[in-house]
C-alpha cells in the first residue's frame, strides 16, 4: 500500500492532535506484540485510532487487515468511528472517490463476543458445529433454563432456595464453567472428593458446615448445567458463554490461528483488563504463544472492577509473556499517564487512593495532569448528622449548581449501591431538577417499580414472604407490625397443622401424594393470607385465636382476593401478565393521576421498566413471569448493573452506580454514602465455601490471584476469609479509583453518621476521611463535619414520627381535602338513608318542587326546533306551556291525593 505518511509530525497535523510524547511512542512504535497500560483519561481511543492510521498512513498494512475488539457495541461504534474519520482526515482513504467494482476497504472492529461467533460461523465445523446455530436471547436462556429445572427429575434436596433464584443460579454457574474453560463433569469429580475429605472433618462453627452444604449445592447445580447444556444442543443453541469456550477451543487448532494471522496483520484489544480467562486463551492461542504478532493490547489494571463477573487482571500484568516475540523475549510495555480530563487537584486525590494498586502491577504510574492545569478541580466534602441531610445536601449542591448555569447534564451522582435512589431522585425532583436513573438494576429500587416486582414475585412464588412484606407494610395496605407479626403466627401454625394431619391421617398423606405437595413444607405468609377467604371477617370463625385487628382482617382479605384472581392469569403472555398487574393494583392510574412533578418521573420509569420487559419478552414469544423475574435477579446482583443501559442524551442530571460510570465522564460527580461499611463496601465477593453457584478458586484458570483455603478447620477457613476480606478491599480501591477520576472540575463527597435505620452510628469512610484531608490541605472546601455522635446517643430516624403513608405518593392537600369533605358527605348521607324506617321507599312526589314547572319562556323555540326528537302534537306544547298547574292546584292534589 502507498505511503502517505513519513514523520509523526505530520500525524499530529492531520489529525489535529497535540499527541504527548508517550502518545506519540505508542503510535508509532513498530509493528510487534505491545500492551500500553493507560491510566484514567489519558486518551487511549485517540492513540488506538491514531496507531491505525500510522499504520496505514505509512504502508506497513491495508485497513482491511486490523482488527479492533472492545466490550460494547457502542465502545466497538465509537473506535470504528474514530478510526474512519481520522483516516479520512490523513487522506488514507477518499470517501468521495470510491470505485464500486474496489471498494475501500475498512478495519474491523467488533465486539470481543462478535469476533467470536463469527470464528464460529467460519471455522465451526472442524469441531462439528453446524453454522445454523442460533444465539440466545437473554429470554430465551432464562426461559430454557426454567423449562430444564421444572423437568429435571430430581429430587435436589440440596437446592432450597426459590425457583427464580434457581435459575439465576444455574446460569451463573454454567457461565463460570464456560469463562474458565471447565466441564461440568469435571467439577462433580472435584466436589465429590470435597464431600470425601469432610466426611473425616469436625465442623466446629456453622462456616464450616456450610462448606459441604454448598458442595452439595453445586453438585445439584452441575448436573443441571449438564442437562441444561443437552437442551441448548438438542435445540442447536448457543449463548456467549459457549461462544467464547468454543472458539477456545478452535484457537487451539494451529491452522485457525494461521488463516486469522494472514487475515489480520495488526490486531488491536481494548480494555483488556476485563477479559476472562477463556478470551484469553481464545486470543493468545490465535495471535500470541511466541508468534510475534503485532497485537498492541490496551488497558488499565487500576480499573479492573469486573472480576466478580469473571475478568482477570492477571491477563493485562502476564501480556508480555502470553504474546512474545517470536524470540522468545516478552512483548513491550509502554504507559500513558497524562491524564487530560481532570485538573491537577482532583488527580492529587486519586493517585492517593492508587498508591497500594500502582505497587502491585508492572508498569503502572501516577496521574499526570496536562500542562497548565495543575491547579485545577475542586473537591467539596461534607459528613452530616443523618442520612436524611447528607440527601439533603447533595440535592441541595446540584440544585444550585443548576441554577448557576451548570448543565443537569454535565453533572451524575454515583452511588455505591442503588438503595438511595429512590431518595436522591425525589430529592432533586422536589428541587424542579431533572433526573434520569440509569440502569435496570437502579430501576429496580424505584418504589413504583419495586412494588410491581413485589406483586410479581407473591404471585410466581408463594413463599416470597419478603415481597408480601414489603406489599402489606406499604402505603397502599398499611398493616402494622402487630398485625404481621400476627400473620407470622398463623403461618408457622398452618405449616405444623399440615405436619400433624400428615402424620396422623393415612388418606391426607396419600392425597397429597397424589397432588403432589412437598412434604417439606415451608411458612408461607400468602398461605396465611387466603385463610381470610374462609374466614369470617369478624373473627367468630375459627382463625386460631388470634387477635387481628378489624382492618387488618379486611385488608388481608382483600389483597388474598386480588392475588388469587392475578394467579389465573400467570399463562398470559409475560407483559398482558405485567399490565394486568398495573391495572389491577391501580398504581398506573394512581401516578397519571397525580399532578406532582415525581409522579412524572414514576410514569417515566414505570414506562422504561416496561420497555425492558417488552425487550425480554420479544426475543421469545413464550417468555413467562418467572424467566423474567430470574432475568430480574441476575441484573440486580451486588447492585452492580450487568444490563447494558448506558446514560441517555436527555440534559439531565443521571444517578448511577459507581460500577456503570467506567468509561463515562461529567464536569460535575457527587458521591454519596461514604459511610463505613458502605463505599469501600464491607460485603466481600461471594464465597465458593458457602455459595454453590461459585465455582471453587482451585479450578479457575485465574487461581494463582486468588486466595484459598489452606485447611478445613476454623483457623484456616478463618485465615481464607480474612484474605478474601483483603482482595475485597483492592477491589474496592479500584472501584474508588475509577469513581474519583470520573469529574472534570469538581467532586462533591458526602457521608452521615446515623443511617435511616441503624442503631449504631456509621461516620466516614477511608474514602470520605482521604476527602476531608485533601480539602484540609488546602486542595478543597469543606463545608459540614458533624461531631461524632456521643455514646449514649440514640439514632434520631428511629424516633422520628412516622407520617400517614399515601398511595403512592403524597397527595395534594386541598385536593384532600375536597376529596375528604365529599367523602364525609356521602357517608352521612349513607347513614341517614340507614335510619329511615323499614318499608318500601316512598314514591316520589311530583310536587315536591315548588320551582316546578318553571315560568313560561316567551322566547321558547318551537318543540321541533327545542328538542328534534319531540314527537307530541304542537297544541300539547302550547297547552302545558299555558295551563300548567299553579301552586295552588299543587296543594289541592297534595290533599285529594294522586289523581
Amino acid at each position: 500500500m502507498p505511503a502517505h505518511l513519513t514523520d509523526p509530525e505530520q500525524l499530529k497535523e492531520l489529525l489535529g492532535i497535540p499527541f504527548t510524547p508517550e502518545q506519540t511512542a505508542c503510535i508509532v512504535a513498530p509493528p510487534a506484540p505491545q500492551v500500553i497500560v493507560a491510566g484514567a483519561g489519558s486518551g487511549k481511543t485517540t492513540v488506538m485510532a491514531a496507531r491505525v492510521v500510522w499504520l496505514v498512513g505509512t504502508g506497513q498494512v491495508a485497513p482491511e487487515q486490523v482488527l479492533g475488539l472492545t466490550f460494547t457495541n457502542k465502545a466497538a461504534g465509537e473506535l470504528a468511528e474514530r478510526v474512519r474519520k481520522a483516516l479520512i482526515r490523513a487522506g488514507v482513504t477518499d470517501p468521495d472517490a470510491i470505485d464500486p467494482d474496489h471498494p475501500p476497504g475498512e478495519p474491523a472492529i467488533s465486539t470481543y463476543h462478535a469476533f467470536a461467533g463469527r470464528l464460529l460461523t467460519d471455522h465451526g465445523l472442524r469441531l462439528g458445529l453446524e453454522p445454523t446455530s442460533r444465539l440466545l436471547a437473554d429470554a430465551t436462556r432464562y426461559q430454557l433454563a426454567a423449562r430444564v429445572l421444572r423437568e429435571a427429575p430430581g429430587p435436589y434436596p440440596a437446592l432450597t432456595r426459590s425457583f427464580a433464584d434457581l435459575v439465576s443460579d444455574l446460569l451463573a454457574l454454567d457461565a463460570e464453567l464456560a469463562e474458565h474453560l471447565v466441564r461440568p463433569e469435571d467439577l462433580l469429580a472435584w466436589d465429590a472428593g470435597l464431600l470425601d475429605t469432610l466426611e473425616g472433618v469436625r465442623l466446629s462453627n456453622a462456616d464450616l458446615r456450610k462448606v459441604p452444604e454448598a458442595a452439595a449445592a453445586r453438585r445439584a447445580l452441575a448436573d443441571l448445567v449438564i442437562r441444561y447444556r443437552a437442551a441448548k444442543r438438542r435445540q442447536d443453541l448457543l449463548d456467549f458463554g459457549d461462544q467464547i469456550a468454543l472458539s477456545a477451543r478452535l484457537a487451539g487448532l494451529p491452522e485457525v490461528g494461521r488463516v486469522l494471522r494472514d487475515e489480520y496483520r495488526v490486531v488491536l484489544l481494548d480494555e483488556y483488563q476485563d477479559t476472562s480467562v477463556a478470551q484469553r486463551i481464545l486470543l493468545a492461542g490465535l495471535f500470541g504463544g511466541g508468534t510475534g504478532h503485532p497485537v498492541t493490547a490496551v488497558g488499565d489494571p487500576c480499573q479492573a472492577i469486573y472480576g466478580w463477573r469473571g475478568a482477570s487482571v492477571a491477563n493485562l500484568d502476564d501480556f508480555p509473556e502470553h504474546f512474545a516475540h517470536a524470540d522468545g523475549r516478552p512483548a513491550a510495555r509502554q504507559a500513558l499517564s497524562e491524564n487530560r480530563r481532570s485538573g491537577g487537584r482532583l488527580l492529587d486525590l486519586a493517585n492517593g487512593l492508587a498508591e497500594p494498586l500502582r505497587a502491585m502491577h508492572a508498569g503502572v504510574e501516577a496521574l499526570r495532569p496536562a500542562p497548565g492545569a495543575e491547579r485545577e478541580g475542586t473537591v467539596r466534602c461534607a459528613l452530616l448528622r443523618t442520612h436524611a441531610e447528607e440527601i439533603d445536601w447533595i440535592a441541595d449542591s446540584v440544585a444550585h449548581l443548576v441554577r448557576t448555569g451548570t448543565a443537569p447534564g454535565e453533572i451524575a451522582v454515583l452511588c455505591r449501591t442503588a438503595t438511595d435512589f429512590a431518595e436522591i431522585q425525589g430529592a432533586l425532583v422536589a428541587r424542579d431538577v431533572p433526573v434520569e436513573v440509569v440502569g435496570l438494576s437502579g430501576l429496580l429500587h424505584l418504589p413504583e417499580v419495586a412494588d410491581l416486582v413485589a406483586v410479581c414475585e407473591v404471585l410466581q412464588d408463594p413463599g416470597a414472604n419478603a415481597s408480601l412484606v414489603r406489599l402489606l407494610s406499604g402505603p397502599r395496605w398499611r398493616i402494622g407490625p402487630r398485625d404481621l407479626a400476627l400473620l407470622g403466627r398463623r403461618a408457622r401454625l398452618l405449616v405444623s397443622h399440615a405436619r400433624v394431619a400428615g402424620d396422623d391421617d393415612p388418606d391426607r398423606r396419600l392425597a397429597e401424594a397424589v397432588e403432589g405437595v412437598d412434604p417439606s413444607e415451608v411458612i408461607s405468609l400468602a398461605d396465611a393470607l387466603d385463610t381470610f377467604l374462609e374466614t369470617p371477617l369478624d373473627g367468630t370463625g375459627d382463625d386460631d385465636g388470634l387477635p387481628f385487628s378489624p382492618d387488618a382482617r379486611v385488608r388481608f382479605a382483600r389483597l388474598a382476593t386480588e392475588l388469587r384472581e392475578l394467579r389465573r392469569a400467570l399463562s398470559d403472555p409475560l407483559m398482558d401478565v405485567l399490565h394486568r398487574v398495573l391495572a389491577v393494583t391501580g398504581l398506573e392510574v394512581e401516578l397519571s393521576a397525580s399532578p406532582h412533578a415525581l409522579a412524572a418521573r414514576r410514569r417515566e420509569t414505570l414506562s422504561n421498566f416496561l420497555d425492558v420487559a417488552a425487550s425480554f419478552a420479544a426475543s421469545d414469544n413464550e417468555a413467562t413471569l418467572l424467566a423474567f423475574l430470574g432475568f430480574l435477579r441476575t441484573a440486580a446482583q451486588y447492585e452492580k448493573g450487568l444490563d447494558n443501559a448506558l446514560p441517555g442524551g436527555e440534559n439531565t442530571v443521571k444517578v448511577l452506580t459507581a460500577h456503570k460510570s467506567k468509561g463515562l465522564e461529567w464536569d460535575v460527580v457527587a458521591v454519596p454514602g461514604l459511610v463505613t461499611g458502605t463505599f469501600p463496601s464491607g460485603q466481600g465477593r461471594e464465597k465458593w465455601t458457602a455459595q454453590g453457584k461459585v465455582l471453587p478458586h482451585a479450578l479457575r484458570g485465574d487461581a494463582e490471584t486468588l486466595p484459598d483455603a489452606a485447611s478445613w478447620d476454623s483457623r484456616g477457613l478463618k485465615a481464607f476469609h480474612e484474605a478474601m476480606k483483603d482482595h475485597q478491599h483492592t477491589e474496592e480501591l479500584r472501584l474508588g479509583y475509577v469513581t474519583f477520576t470520573r469529574p472534570r472540575s469538581l467532586l462533591l463527597g458526602s457521608g452521615h453518621w446515623w443511617g435511616p435505620s441503624q442503631k449504631k452510628p456509621r461516620g466516614p469512610s477511608d474514602f470520605l476521611t482521604a476527602l476531608y484531608e485533601h480539602c484540609a490541605a488546602g486542595h478543597g472546601e469543606i463545608e459540614a463535619w458533624a461531631d461524632e455522635p456521643a455514646e449514649d446517643e440514640e439514632n434520631p430516624a428511629l424516633h422520628r414520627a412516622i407520617a400517614d403513608e399515601v398511595w403512592p405518593l403524597p397527595l395534594d392537600d386541598e385536593a384532600l381535602d375536597r376529596r375528604r369533605a365529599a367523602a364525609e358527605t356521602v357517608l352521612a348521607h349513607l347513614d341517614a338513608l340507614a335510619t329511615r324506617p323499614e318499608g318500601p321507599p316512598a314514591a316520589p312526589d311530583p310536587y315536591d318542587d315548588p320551582d316546578w314547572p318553571p315560568p313560561p319562556d316567551d322566547d321558547a323555540a318551537p318543540p321541533e326546533e327545542a328538542d328534534p326528537d319531540w314527537a307530541g302534537d304542537p297544541a300539547d306544547w302550547d297547552t302545558w306551556t299555558t295551563d300548567r298547574p299553579t301552586a295552588q292546584d299543587r296543594t289541592a292534589a297534595r290533599k285529594d291525593g294522586p289523581t
